[in-house]
Protein backbone atom coordinates (compact mmCIF):
# COMPACT_ATOMS: atom_id res chain seq x y z
CA UNK A 1 0.00 0.00 0.00
CA UNK A 2 1.42 3.38 -1.00
CA UNK A 3 0.52 6.35 1.16
CA UNK A 4 -0.03 9.97 0.16
CA UNK A 5 3.47 11.32 -0.47
CA UNK A 6 2.65 14.65 1.19
CA UNK A 7 1.01 13.18 4.30
CA UNK A 8 2.84 13.18 7.62
CA UNK A 9 3.08 10.26 10.05
CA UNK A 10 4.64 9.37 13.40
CA UNK A 11 7.18 6.56 13.58
CA UNK A 12 7.30 4.56 16.81
CA UNK A 13 10.32 2.40 17.63
CA UNK A 14 9.35 -0.39 20.02
CA UNK A 15 12.59 -2.03 21.11
CA UNK A 16 11.55 -5.04 23.19
CA UNK A 17 13.19 -7.94 24.99
CA UNK A 18 12.94 -10.41 22.14
CA UNK A 19 12.40 -8.25 19.03
CA UNK A 20 12.72 -4.78 17.57
CA UNK A 21 9.72 -3.24 15.86
CA UNK A 22 8.89 -0.12 13.92
CA UNK A 23 5.28 1.04 13.56
CA UNK A 24 3.98 3.93 11.48
CA UNK A 25 0.86 5.69 12.83
CA UNK A 26 -1.40 8.26 11.20
CA UNK A 27 -3.28 11.15 12.83
CA UNK A 28 -6.18 8.93 13.88
CA UNK A 29 -3.82 6.58 15.76
CA UNK A 30 -4.29 3.97 13.05
CA UNK A 31 -1.43 1.60 12.23
CA UNK A 32 -0.22 2.15 8.66
CA UNK A 33 2.76 -0.17 8.66
CA UNK A 34 4.54 -2.62 11.00
CA UNK A 35 7.90 -4.33 10.72
CA UNK A 36 9.38 -6.67 13.32
CA UNK A 37 12.63 -8.59 13.69
CA UNK A 38 13.70 -10.95 16.44
CA UNK A 39 17.28 -10.94 17.71
CA UNK A 40 19.51 -13.35 19.60
CA UNK A 41 19.13 -14.09 23.30
CA UNK A 42 22.35 -15.10 25.07
CA UNK A 43 22.41 -17.16 28.27
CA UNK A 44 26.13 -17.48 29.13
CA UNK A 45 25.49 -18.89 32.62
CA UNK A 46 22.39 -19.92 34.62
CA UNK A 47 20.51 -16.74 35.52
CA UNK A 48 22.48 -14.60 33.07
CA UNK A 49 20.68 -12.98 30.11
CA UNK A 50 22.44 -10.82 27.52
CA UNK A 51 21.86 -9.13 24.16
CA UNK A 52 24.34 -7.85 21.61
CA UNK A 53 23.89 -4.03 21.51
CA UNK A 54 25.05 -3.90 17.89
CA UNK A 55 22.40 -6.46 16.97
CA UNK A 56 19.76 -4.45 18.84
CA UNK A 57 20.71 -1.46 16.70
CA UNK A 58 20.96 -3.34 13.39
CA UNK A 59 17.59 -5.04 13.96
CA UNK A 60 16.00 -1.69 14.84
CA UNK A 61 17.55 0.04 11.83
CA UNK A 62 16.37 -2.69 9.43
CA UNK A 63 12.75 -2.58 10.63
CA UNK A 64 12.71 1.23 10.38
CA UNK A 65 13.72 0.98 6.73
CA UNK A 66 11.23 -1.79 6.04
CA UNK A 67 8.31 -0.06 7.79
CA UNK A 68 8.65 3.19 5.88
CA UNK A 69 9.58 1.83 2.44
CA UNK A 70 6.76 -0.74 2.49
CA UNK A 71 4.25 2.11 2.34
CA UNK A 72 6.25 4.31 0.00
CA UNK A 73 7.21 7.07 2.41
CA UNK A 74 10.54 8.54 3.55
CA UNK A 75 11.99 10.87 6.17
CA UNK A 76 10.10 13.85 4.75
CA UNK A 77 6.85 12.13 5.71
CA UNK A 78 7.88 11.46 9.33
CA UNK A 79 6.83 14.28 11.66
CA UNK A 80 8.56 12.74 14.65
CA UNK A 81 10.04 9.56 16.11
CA UNK A 82 8.91 8.14 19.43
CA UNK A 83 11.02 5.52 21.23
CA UNK A 84 9.83 2.96 23.73
CA UNK A 85 12.09 0.27 25.07
CA UNK A 86 12.74 -2.70 27.31
CA UNK A 87 13.64 -1.03 30.60
CA UNK A 88 16.56 -1.56 33.01
CA UNK A 89 18.58 -3.38 30.33
CA UNK A 90 22.07 -1.91 30.64
CA UNK A 91 24.51 -0.91 27.90
CA UNK A 92 27.95 0.63 28.48
CA UNK A 93 29.93 1.91 25.51
CA UNK A 94 33.08 3.81 24.63
CA UNK A 95 32.30 7.51 24.17
CA UNK A 96 34.95 7.92 21.47
CA UNK A 97 34.43 4.81 19.34
CA UNK A 98 30.75 4.16 20.14
CA UNK A 99 31.62 0.48 20.67
CA UNK A 100 29.98 -1.40 23.55
CA UNK A 101 32.49 -2.66 26.12
CA UNK A 102 30.28 -5.64 26.97
CA UNK A 103 26.99 -7.19 25.92
CA UNK A 104 23.77 -5.55 27.10
CA UNK A 105 22.84 -7.04 30.49
CA UNK A 106 19.09 -7.66 30.24
CA UNK A 107 16.51 -6.73 32.89
CA UNK A 108 15.87 -10.43 33.56
CA UNK A 109 19.52 -11.07 34.47
CA UNK A 110 20.14 -12.24 38.05
CA UNK A 111 23.97 -12.18 38.25
CA UNK A 112 24.01 -9.40 40.84
CA UNK A 113 21.57 -11.05 43.26
CA UNK A 114 24.32 -11.78 45.80
CA UNK A 115 25.48 -8.15 45.77
CA UNK A 116 21.88 -7.04 46.24
CA UNK A 117 21.67 -9.29 49.31
CA UNK A 118 24.73 -7.58 50.76
CA UNK A 119 23.12 -4.14 50.26
CA UNK A 120 20.03 -5.35 52.13
CA UNK A 121 22.18 -6.80 54.89
CA UNK A 122 23.87 -3.41 55.19
CA UNK A 123 20.45 -1.90 55.96
CA UNK A 124 20.17 0.14 52.76
CA UNK A 125 16.65 -0.95 51.74
CA UNK A 126 14.84 2.10 53.13
CA UNK A 127 17.61 4.51 52.10
CA UNK A 128 17.41 3.44 48.45
CA UNK A 129 13.63 3.14 48.34
CA UNK A 130 13.13 6.62 49.81
CA UNK A 131 15.17 8.20 47.02
CA UNK A 132 14.35 5.98 44.04
CA UNK A 133 10.98 4.37 44.89
CA UNK A 134 12.54 0.98 44.10
CA UNK A 135 13.19 -2.28 45.91
CA UNK A 136 16.83 -3.41 46.00
CA UNK A 137 16.93 -6.02 43.27
CA UNK A 138 19.16 -7.30 40.47
CA UNK A 139 16.36 -6.22 38.10
CA UNK A 140 17.51 -2.59 38.01
CA UNK A 141 20.41 -1.00 36.14
CA UNK A 142 22.69 0.21 38.96
CA UNK A 143 24.12 -3.14 39.98
CA UNK A 144 24.48 -4.15 36.32
CA UNK A 145 26.60 -1.04 35.57
CA UNK A 146 28.72 -1.75 38.64
CA UNK A 147 29.21 -5.36 37.49
CA UNK A 148 30.50 -4.20 34.10
CA UNK A 149 32.91 -1.72 35.70
CA UNK A 150 34.17 -4.38 38.11
CA UNK A 151 34.44 -7.27 35.66
CA UNK A 152 35.34 -5.92 32.21
CA UNK A 153 39.06 -5.35 31.86
CA UNK A 154 39.93 -1.66 31.68
CA UNK A 155 36.33 -0.50 32.12
CA UNK A 156 36.80 1.07 35.55
CA UNK A 157 39.82 3.11 34.43
CA UNK A 158 38.05 4.30 31.28
CA UNK A 159 34.95 5.25 33.29
CA UNK A 160 37.03 7.24 35.79
CA UNK A 161 38.66 9.03 32.85
CA UNK A 162 35.23 10.04 31.54
CA UNK A 163 35.47 7.85 28.46
CA UNK A 164 32.51 5.50 29.00
CA UNK A 165 28.80 6.13 28.59
CA UNK A 166 25.91 4.25 30.15
CA UNK A 167 22.43 4.05 28.72
CA UNK A 168 19.26 2.07 28.86
CA UNK A 169 18.19 0.98 25.38
CA UNK A 170 16.46 4.30 24.58
CA UNK A 171 19.74 6.17 25.15
CA UNK A 172 21.61 3.69 22.96
CA UNK A 173 19.13 4.13 20.11
CA UNK A 174 19.24 7.94 20.32
CA UNK A 175 23.06 7.83 20.37
CA UNK A 176 23.06 5.66 17.25
CA UNK A 177 20.34 7.66 15.47
CA UNK A 178 22.20 10.94 16.10
CA UNK A 179 25.67 9.43 15.51
CA UNK A 180 26.80 10.21 19.02
CA UNK A 181 25.51 13.78 19.14
CA UNK A 182 22.96 13.14 21.88
CA UNK A 183 23.37 11.18 25.11
CA UNK A 184 19.92 11.50 26.69
CA UNK A 185 17.17 9.58 28.42
CA UNK A 186 13.76 10.48 29.79
CA UNK A 187 12.53 10.53 33.39
CA UNK A 188 10.60 7.25 33.04
CA UNK A 189 13.69 5.27 32.04
CA UNK A 190 15.92 7.12 34.50
CA UNK A 191 13.56 6.14 37.31
CA UNK A 192 14.31 2.45 36.62
CA UNK A 193 18.06 2.62 37.20
CA UNK A 194 18.13 2.75 41.06
CA UNK A 195 20.33 5.84 40.62
CA UNK A 196 17.70 8.53 39.99
CA UNK A 197 16.10 10.61 42.73
CA UNK A 198 12.40 10.66 41.81
CA UNK A 199 11.80 13.72 44.04
CA UNK A 200 14.60 16.02 42.77
CA UNK A 201 14.48 14.53 39.23
CA UNK A 202 18.28 14.33 39.22
CA UNK A 203 20.90 11.59 39.27
CA UNK A 204 21.51 11.05 42.98
CA UNK A 205 25.18 11.79 43.80
CA UNK A 206 25.12 9.64 46.95
CA UNK A 207 23.80 6.62 45.05
CA UNK A 208 26.33 7.10 42.23
CA UNK A 209 29.03 7.09 44.91
CA UNK A 210 27.56 4.04 46.64
CA UNK A 211 27.68 2.02 43.41
CA UNK A 212 30.99 3.49 42.24
CA UNK A 213 29.59 4.98 39.04
CA UNK A 214 31.12 8.23 37.68
CA UNK A 215 28.46 10.81 36.81
CA UNK A 216 30.16 11.40 33.45
CA UNK A 217 28.74 8.04 32.33
CA UNK A 218 25.15 9.13 32.83
CA UNK A 219 22.84 10.51 30.13
CA UNK A 220 21.13 13.89 30.39
CA UNK A 221 17.62 13.37 31.76
CA UNK A 222 14.84 15.07 29.80
CA UNK A 223 11.04 15.01 29.71
CA UNK A 224 9.13 12.26 27.89
CA UNK A 225 7.79 14.57 25.16
CA UNK A 226 10.19 17.05 23.59
CA UNK A 227 12.61 17.28 20.68
CA UNK A 228 15.88 15.69 21.87
CA UNK A 229 17.73 15.91 18.58
CA UNK A 230 17.59 14.97 14.90
CA UNK A 231 18.53 11.83 13.01
CA UNK A 232 21.92 11.78 11.33
CA UNK A 233 21.80 8.25 9.93
CA UNK A 234 21.56 7.15 6.31
CA UNK A 235 18.23 5.40 7.08
CA UNK A 236 16.53 8.76 6.47
CA UNK A 237 17.49 11.07 3.64
CA UNK A 238 16.18 13.96 5.74
CA UNK A 239 16.71 14.89 9.38
CA UNK A 240 13.80 13.68 11.49
CA UNK A 241 13.11 14.94 15.02
CA UNK A 242 13.35 12.39 17.84
CA UNK A 243 10.63 13.73 20.07
CA UNK A 244 9.26 11.13 22.48
CA UNK A 245 10.80 8.61 24.88
CA UNK A 246 9.21 6.39 27.53
CA UNK A 247 10.00 2.99 28.99
CA UNK A 248 7.72 0.34 27.56
CA UNK A 249 5.35 0.02 30.51
CA UNK A 250 4.96 3.75 31.01
CA UNK A 251 4.37 4.13 27.28
CA UNK A 252 1.64 1.48 27.46
CA UNK A 253 0.01 3.34 30.38
CA UNK A 254 -0.05 6.47 28.22
CA UNK A 255 -1.19 4.60 25.12
CA UNK A 256 -4.09 3.16 27.12
CA UNK A 257 -5.01 6.74 28.05
CA UNK A 258 -4.66 5.95 31.75
CA UNK A 259 -4.04 9.64 32.34
CA UNK A 260 -6.28 10.03 35.41
CA UNK A 261 -5.10 9.07 38.92
CA UNK A 262 -6.38 5.61 39.87
CA UNK A 263 -6.54 4.26 36.31
CA UNK A 264 -4.76 0.91 35.83
CA UNK A 265 -3.39 -1.16 32.95
CA UNK A 266 -1.71 -4.53 32.72
CA UNK A 267 0.60 -5.49 29.86
CA UNK A 268 0.82 -9.23 29.27
CA UNK A 269 4.17 -9.66 27.57
CA UNK A 270 7.26 -11.73 28.36
CA UNK A 271 6.61 -10.54 31.89
CA UNK A 272 3.49 -8.75 33.10
CA UNK A 273 3.55 -5.18 34.27
CA UNK A 274 0.69 -3.61 36.16
CA UNK A 275 0.76 0.18 36.53
CA UNK A 276 -1.58 2.54 38.36
CA UNK A 277 -1.42 6.26 37.61
CA UNK A 278 -0.95 7.97 41.00
CA UNK A 279 -1.02 11.53 39.66
CA UNK A 280 1.40 14.27 40.66
CA UNK A 281 2.53 12.62 43.89
CA UNK A 282 4.72 9.57 44.39
CA UNK A 283 3.11 6.94 46.65
CA UNK A 284 5.79 5.00 48.53
CA UNK A 285 4.46 1.47 48.78
CA UNK A 286 3.94 -0.41 52.03
CA UNK A 287 3.33 -3.60 50.05
CA UNK A 288 6.57 -3.99 48.10
CA UNK A 289 5.37 -2.36 44.91
CA UNK A 290 7.59 0.05 43.00
CA UNK A 291 7.11 3.79 42.88
CA UNK A 292 8.09 5.00 39.45
CA UNK A 293 7.75 7.99 37.16
CA UNK A 294 5.10 7.49 34.51
CA UNK A 295 6.05 10.45 32.30
CA UNK A 296 6.85 14.13 32.28
CA UNK A 297 5.14 16.41 29.76
CA UNK A 298 6.13 20.07 29.96
CA UNK A 299 6.66 20.82 33.63
CA UNK A 300 4.14 18.23 34.85
CA UNK A 301 5.35 14.91 36.26
CA UNK A 302 3.04 11.92 36.61
CA UNK A 303 3.96 9.11 38.98
CA UNK A 304 2.79 5.51 39.04
CA UNK A 305 2.69 2.46 41.29
CA UNK A 306 4.00 -0.65 39.56
CA UNK A 307 3.98 -4.36 40.16
CA UNK A 308 6.23 -6.56 38.04
CA UNK A 309 5.60 -10.21 37.19
CA UNK A 310 8.83 -11.69 35.85
CA UNK A 311 7.23 -14.66 34.10
CA UNK A 312 4.02 -13.85 32.24
CA UNK A 313 3.61 -14.85 28.62
CA UNK A 314 7.02 -16.54 28.75
CA UNK A 315 5.42 -19.37 30.75
CA UNK A 316 3.67 -20.29 27.48
CA UNK A 317 7.05 -20.35 25.74
CA UNK A 318 8.24 -22.73 28.48
CA UNK A 319 5.24 -25.01 27.87
CA UNK A 320 6.30 -25.06 24.21
CA UNK A 321 10.09 -25.23 24.43
CA UNK A 322 10.68 -26.76 27.86
CA UNK A 323 7.79 -29.14 28.36
CA UNK A 324 6.85 -29.70 24.72
CA UNK A 325 3.09 -29.90 25.37
CA UNK A 326 2.37 -27.42 22.54
CA UNK A 327 4.22 -26.84 19.29
CA UNK A 328 3.32 -23.15 18.98
CA UNK A 329 2.23 -20.55 21.54
CA UNK A 330 -1.07 -20.01 19.73
CA UNK A 331 -2.17 -23.56 20.66
CA UNK A 332 -2.25 -22.94 24.42
CA UNK A 333 -5.75 -21.46 24.60
CA UNK A 334 -7.39 -24.41 22.81
CA UNK A 335 -5.47 -26.91 24.95
CA UNK A 336 -6.41 -25.11 28.18
CA UNK A 337 -10.04 -24.78 27.07
CA UNK A 338 -10.29 -28.56 26.48
CA UNK A 339 -10.79 -29.03 30.24
CA UNK A 340 -13.43 -27.19 32.31
CA UNK A 341 -10.94 -26.14 35.00
CA UNK A 342 -7.38 -26.80 36.17
CA UNK A 343 -8.38 -29.93 38.08
CA UNK A 344 -6.95 -28.54 41.32
CA UNK A 345 -3.55 -27.82 39.73
CA UNK A 346 -1.79 -24.52 40.51
CA UNK A 347 1.24 -23.32 38.58
CA UNK A 348 3.38 -20.69 40.32
CA UNK A 349 5.73 -19.68 37.48
CA UNK A 350 8.69 -18.51 39.56
CA UNK A 351 11.09 -19.53 36.80
CA UNK A 352 13.29 -16.47 37.46
CA UNK A 353 12.23 -15.78 41.05
CA UNK A 354 9.04 -14.04 42.14
CA UNK A 355 8.49 -10.33 41.59
CA UNK A 356 5.94 -8.10 43.33
CA UNK A 357 4.56 -8.29 45.92
CA UNK A 358 6.83 -11.14 47.13
CA UNK A 359 10.27 -10.13 45.77
CA UNK A 360 11.77 -13.54 46.38
CA UNK A 361 14.66 -13.83 43.95
CA UNK A 362 15.42 -17.38 45.11
CA UNK A 363 11.92 -18.83 44.62
CA UNK A 364 11.68 -21.68 42.12
CA UNK A 365 8.73 -22.54 39.91
CA UNK A 366 6.14 -24.91 41.33
CA UNK A 367 3.33 -27.00 39.81
CA UNK A 368 1.21 -28.05 42.77
CA UNK A 369 -1.79 -30.37 43.03
CA UNK A 370 -0.81 -32.97 40.43
CA UNK A 371 -2.62 -36.32 40.61
CA UNK A 372 -2.85 -39.40 38.39
CA UNK A 373 -5.72 -37.65 36.60
CA UNK A 374 -3.68 -34.57 35.69
CA UNK A 375 -3.28 -34.00 31.96
CA UNK A 376 -1.21 -31.61 29.90
CA UNK A 377 -4.38 -29.54 29.44
CA UNK A 378 -4.69 -29.03 33.22
CA UNK A 379 -1.09 -27.82 33.42
CA UNK A 380 -1.64 -25.49 30.45
CA UNK A 381 -4.75 -24.06 32.07
CA UNK A 382 -2.99 -23.69 35.42
CA UNK A 383 -0.14 -21.86 33.67
CA UNK A 384 -2.56 -19.29 32.21
CA UNK A 385 -4.42 -18.97 35.50
CA UNK A 386 -1.09 -18.40 37.27
CA UNK A 387 -0.64 -15.23 35.22
CA UNK A 388 -4.07 -14.00 36.34
CA UNK A 389 -3.45 -14.90 40.00
CA UNK A 390 -0.14 -12.99 40.03
CA UNK A 391 -1.98 -9.99 38.58
CA UNK A 392 -4.59 -10.31 41.36
CA UNK A 393 -1.86 -10.24 44.02
CA UNK A 394 -0.52 -6.97 42.64
CA UNK A 395 -3.98 -5.40 42.31
CA UNK A 396 -4.62 -6.19 45.98
CA UNK A 397 -1.34 -4.54 46.99
CA UNK A 398 -2.10 -1.47 44.83
CA UNK A 399 -5.52 -1.03 46.40
CA UNK A 400 -3.97 -1.12 49.88
CA UNK A 401 -1.25 1.40 48.98
CA UNK A 402 -3.44 3.87 47.11
CA UNK A 403 -6.71 3.51 49.00
CA UNK A 404 -8.39 3.37 45.56
CA UNK A 405 -10.58 0.39 44.66
CA UNK A 406 -10.06 -1.01 41.18
CA UNK A 407 -13.03 -0.26 38.92
CA UNK A 408 -11.72 -1.81 35.71
CA UNK A 409 -8.51 -3.18 34.24
CA UNK A 410 -7.28 -2.15 30.79
CA UNK A 411 -5.16 -4.84 29.17
CA UNK A 412 -2.69 -5.10 26.30
CA UNK A 413 0.24 -7.20 25.14
CA UNK A 414 0.38 -10.52 23.32
CA UNK A 415 -1.35 -12.69 25.94
CA UNK A 416 -4.25 -10.21 26.24
CA UNK A 417 -5.53 -11.76 23.00
CA UNK A 418 -6.13 -15.01 24.93
CA UNK A 419 -9.86 -14.89 25.68
CA UNK A 420 -9.75 -17.70 28.24
CA UNK A 421 -7.07 -15.87 30.24
CA UNK A 422 -8.91 -12.55 30.04
CA UNK A 423 -12.18 -14.10 31.22
CA UNK A 424 -10.47 -15.82 34.15
CA UNK A 425 -8.75 -12.50 34.97
CA UNK A 426 -12.14 -10.75 35.15
CA UNK A 427 -13.57 -13.57 37.27
CA UNK A 428 -10.73 -13.58 39.78
CA UNK A 429 -10.60 -9.76 40.08
CA UNK A 430 -14.35 -9.24 40.10
CA UNK A 431 -14.12 -6.22 37.76
CA UNK A 432 -14.42 -5.75 33.98
CA UNK A 433 -11.29 -6.40 31.93
CA UNK A 434 -11.17 -4.16 28.86
CA UNK A 435 -9.15 -4.91 25.73
CA UNK A 436 -8.66 -1.94 23.39
CA UNK A 437 -9.17 -1.89 19.64
CA UNK A 438 -5.47 -1.08 19.15
CA UNK A 439 -3.50 -3.53 21.28
CA UNK A 440 -0.15 -2.00 20.23
CA UNK A 441 -0.55 0.43 23.09
CA UNK A 442 3.16 0.56 23.95
CA UNK A 443 4.13 1.84 20.52
CA UNK A 444 1.03 4.04 20.41
CA UNK A 445 2.03 5.69 23.69
CA UNK A 446 5.46 6.50 22.30
CA UNK A 447 3.85 7.84 19.13
CA UNK A 448 1.51 10.08 21.12
CA UNK A 449 4.38 11.48 23.23
CA UNK A 450 6.37 12.18 20.07
CA UNK A 451 3.45 13.72 18.19
CA UNK A 452 2.48 16.03 21.07
CA UNK A 453 6.03 17.43 21.15
CA UNK A 454 6.02 18.41 17.46
CA UNK A 455 2.40 19.60 17.26
CA UNK A 456 1.22 16.59 15.25
CA UNK A 457 -1.59 16.34 17.80
CA UNK A 458 -2.75 19.53 19.48
CA UNK A 459 -3.20 18.28 23.03
CA UNK A 460 -4.13 15.32 25.21
CA UNK A 461 -7.86 15.80 24.79
CA UNK A 462 -7.53 15.48 21.01
CA UNK A 463 -6.01 11.99 21.32
CA UNK A 464 -8.17 10.70 24.18
CA UNK A 465 -11.07 10.32 21.76
CA UNK A 466 -9.04 7.83 19.69
CA UNK A 467 -9.07 5.14 22.40
CA UNK A 468 -11.84 2.55 22.04
CA UNK A 469 -12.61 -0.88 23.49
CA UNK A 470 -12.58 -3.98 21.30
CA UNK A 471 -14.03 -6.30 23.97
CA UNK A 472 -15.01 -6.16 27.62
CA UNK A 473 -14.82 -9.30 29.77
CA UNK A 474 -17.27 -9.11 32.69
CA UNK A 475 -16.98 -11.30 35.82
CA UNK A 476 -19.10 -14.45 35.48
CA UNK A 477 -17.76 -17.07 37.94
CA UNK A 478 -19.74 -17.97 41.09
CA UNK A 479 -18.43 -16.43 44.30
CA UNK A 480 -17.73 -19.78 46.00
CA UNK A 481 -15.58 -20.85 43.03
CA UNK A 482 -13.56 -17.63 43.21
CA UNK A 483 -13.03 -17.96 46.97
CA UNK A 484 -11.82 -21.55 46.61
CA UNK A 485 -9.49 -20.66 43.73
CA UNK A 486 -7.91 -17.78 45.67
CA UNK A 487 -7.32 -20.02 48.69
CA UNK A 488 -5.69 -22.68 46.52
CA UNK A 489 -3.40 -20.10 44.94
CA UNK A 490 -2.36 -18.66 48.32
CA UNK A 491 -1.48 -22.17 49.51
CA UNK A 492 0.58 -22.88 46.37
CA UNK A 493 2.52 -19.60 46.70
CA UNK A 494 3.30 -20.30 50.36
CA UNK A 495 4.86 -23.60 49.30
CA UNK A 496 6.90 -21.88 46.59
CA UNK A 497 8.57 -19.11 48.59
CA UNK A 498 12.18 -19.78 49.56
CA UNK A 499 13.58 -19.48 53.06
CA UNK A 500 16.21 -16.99 51.86
CA UNK A 501 13.99 -13.90 51.59
CA UNK A 502 15.32 -10.64 52.94
CA UNK A 503 13.29 -7.88 54.55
Amino acid sequence: MKENSSEKYILALDQGTSSSRAIVFDRSGRIISVSQKEFTQYFPKPGWVEHNPSEIWSSQASVIAEAITSVGINGKNIAGIGITNQRETTIVWDAETGQPVYNAIVWQDRRTSGYCDSLKNDGLTGYIRQRTGLIIDAYFSATKIRWILENVEGARAKAEAGKLRFGTVDSWLVWMLTRGEKHVTDVSNASRTMLFNIHTLQWDPDLLELFGIPETMMPEVRSSSEVYGYTKTTIFAHEVPISGIAGDQQAALFGQMCTEPGSVKNTYGTGCFLLMNSGSRPILSSNDLLTTIAWKIGDTVNYALEGSIFVGGSVVQWLRDGLGVISSSSEVEALAASVPDSGGVYFVPALTGLGAPYWDQYAKGCIYGITRGTKAAHIARAALEGIAFQTMDIVNAMQKDSGVALKELKVDGGASRNNLLMQFQADILGVPVIRPSVTETTALGAAYLSGLAVGYWDDLSSIKTQWSAERTFSPQAPEDFVIAEKAGWADAVSRTLSDRQED
